[in-house]
């Protein structure tokens, strides 16, 4: 049997701890639309004894909400006409985690069925394993990497939202792009939660720090597809929490102000069975046919996935020319200024894809690129010289500039309803038009700014 890194726990493990009493905790999540993770916490003799088989069941709603929890009509998956019963979180054992930051508790990631034992198809995790399904139909694995920004307040988030988020303190007052010393003034926070994300099993590899005040970033070692968006999911709840305990908040948030945002870049690459890079070659920059293909798909697919890689409001705010974020659909080696940056050598080359935001949902956006890549192979698509010189002022396909544009594309989009099945387009694109509908009934304060007194 293989043993698992640290931090990491089998079934067996996990029940042998709970009758030693060092577990006392069993959280089961799910991940809802938005990205996050849903679930309980349980108490761990209870599950020992009475779920040992990981079954917990919740409301349907959890996978038809917006941000606020707010019940939302328009979905077929749920509605008060069918009286929002449960579905089932199934335990996926093999995602046992160490949750250290707090006491004597693990996590384990749940699939979700409806009560009839049948996958519910919008579910994210399941929307990203029908995808790595499909690689596996050809011999091939994933591997990604998720480098998420984010930026640390002073302030506590309770202070923040009563305050409406104004005046807020951030962790550094000027540009700490790779500061050492810019980044020893957050060292207490940012040490704690590379450490605990260590302990929870994660392969930390580096923290640095960004252009935005405050902004930082927190690096880990890729893994296969949806180990990896667990990861991401953990990381992101749990740098959240560890910065609520020491008094501090931070956001992921793609555009929280006019300067940088917060990036999500995703590496992506494939291996075969016998654990071969699918990628390298012998071709123009050491890349395989395949991968021209796979990248080729990205450019031409990009626009109508838009909506998985930047599904928020928020997330358009953050593509203007000049700031790291990309605006046209290119590809380059090593240029920051593409939306698809080719990087690595050798059996380590890799596309980075540098469209989505802090906000991502990355089960949806690994799920959209393996999705592009394989229509491109399907296709037989040709791969365009890469872009050299300054993307931003390039003729080129653009990345759709607000969210409604980004729905209508992925609604009408024949490809992405072959990918994913029309009951997952549906779905989405109803999620989008509800988040277009709020924002237009919203008054801003930019409106009360600019007219109160003046118009």
């Amino acid at each position: 049997m293989t043993s698992l890194p640290p931090g990491r726990l089998s079934r067996e493990e996990l029940l042998e701890q709970i009758a030693r009493g060092e577990v006392d905790t069993v959280i089961t999540a799910v991940t809802d639309m938005q990205g996050r993770l849903q679930g309980k916490r349980i108490d761990a003799q209870f599950f020992a004894e009475g779920l040992a088989a990981g079954i917990t069941e919740g409301c349907s709603y959890l996978l038809a909400s917006d941000v606020d929890m707010r019940t939302i009509d328009g979905f077929a998956l749920t509605s008060w006409e069918h009286g929002y019963g449960d579905l089932v979180f199934k335990s996926d054992f093999s995602t046992i985690r160490a949750v250290p930051w707090f006491d004597k508790t693990v996590i384990i990631f749940c699939d979700v069925e409806t009560t009839d034992g049948e996958a519910v198809a919008p579910s994210p995790r399941q929307v990203l394993q029908h995808q790595v399904g499909r690689l596996a139909e050809r011999g091939w694995y994933g591997l990604a990497g998720t480098e998420l920004e984010f930026i640390v307040f002073n302030t506590t988030y309770e202070d923040a939202w009563n305050s409406g988020y104004r005046d807020m303190t951030p962790a550094n007052q000027y540009n700490v792009d790779y500061s050492l010393q810019g980044t020893s003034r957050v060292e207490p926070l940012l040490g704690r939660i590379r450490r605990s994300m260590r302990a929870a099993g994660m392969v930390v590899e580096s923290v640095k720090g960004e252009c935005n005040f405050g902004q930082h970033e927190v690096a880990f070692k890729y893994a296969t597809l949806v180990d990896k968006c667990d990861e991401h999911g953990l990381y992101k709840l749990g740098a959240k929490e560890i910065a609520a305990q020491e008094g501090q908040s931070l956001t992921f948030m793609a555009k929280y102000n006019e300067r940088e945002g917060n990036s999500c870049h995703i590496h992506l690459s494939l291996r075969d069975a016998e654990n071969r890079p699918v990628f390298a070659g012998d071709r123009e920059h050491g890349m395989s046919l395949i991968f021209e293909q796979f990248l080729a798909g990205q450019l031409k697919y990009g626009r109508e996935l838009s909506l998985l890689l930047a599904p928020n409001i928020n997330s358009y705010k953050r593509f203007v020319e000049g700031s790291f974020a990309p605006t046209a659909l290119l590809w380059g080696i090593d240029n920051r200024t593409c939306a698809f940056r080719v990087v690595g050598h050798g059996p380590g080359i890799r596309f980075e894809c540098r469209v989505p935001g802090g906000d991502v949902n990355q089960y949806l956006a690994v799920a959209a690129l393996v999705a592009a890549g394989l229509r491109g192979m399907e296709e037989g698509l040709e791969l365009p010289p890469a872009f050299v010189g300054n993307a931003y002022v390039a003729d080129a396909a653009r990345v759709p500039t607000t969210l409604r544009e980004a729905m209508e594309l992925f609604d009408n989009s024949s490809m992405a309803r072959d990918a994913f099945g029309n009951e997952v387009v549906d779905h989405y694109v109803q999620a989008a038009r509800v988040e277009v509908d709020a924002f237009n009934a919203a008054i801003t304060d930019w409106e009360r700014y600019r007219g109160f007194e003046r118009l």
